[in-house]
């Protein structure tokens, strides 16, 4: 019987989050996994937050989320069809700046998109994400900080703690001029 309660009460119990060490550098793989409660030089907002800046306009929404290339092998008359996106309304879609080493063309495509969507103005305040638990809009964000941003949110929930909390999301295309993988 008492073990039967021990087991009820572990079962019934709050989980308790994985604490994750910010790493020193970039993180290079295994880009779904627990990340850290902070970035150094940025601020981590959740949903909440991140919901009362893009209410207010006046911060740029960067979603790092990868996009699949194009198989190299498909069959001649194959039809593809890349998979919608969804993100958050207004957002700029990066994909691939995420990873923890980029080619210079994908860092170009990068800082060329953090440009437009903030004017060229380093201190504009940006938001990045990508989905919960990935450690690309991380890595994004440090990039950033780095570039010299000094206004840098990073939404650690990404689009699945957005939906979550019911916010709006939209079907998006890529920032055009995306290098091309695959």
């Amino acid at each position: 019987m008492i073990r039967a309660m021990a087991v009820l009460l572990m079962l019934s119990a709050p989980a308790v989050a994985q604490t994750v060490p910010e790493p020193s550098d970039y993180r290079l793989d295994h880009y779904r996994a627990p990340v850290p409660g902070q970035i150094t030089g940025g601020t981590t907002v959740g949903p909440e937050e991140a919901h009362a800046l893009w209410t207010d306009g006046k911060t740029a929404f960067i979603d790092v989320m990868p996009q699949p290339p194009k198989p190299a092998n498909l069959p001649e008359g194959t039809i593809w069809r890349e998979k919608p996106h969804e993100t958050i309304p207004g957002a700029t879609w990066l994909p691939n700046v995420g990873y923890g080493k980029i080619a210079d063309v994908t860092a170009d495509y990068f800082r060329a998109g953090l440009n437009k969507v903030t004017d060229g103005n380093l201190s504009h305040p940006v938001v990045f994400f990508c989905l919960e638990d990935c450690w690309m809009s991380w890595n994004a964000a440090r990039r950033a900080i780095e570039w010299g941003y000094s206004d840098v949110y990073w939404l650690p929930e990404g689009t699945d703690g957005w939906r979550l909390w019911d916010y709006p999301l939209e079907r998006v295309t890529p920032e055009a001029g995306q290098p091309q993988t695959g």
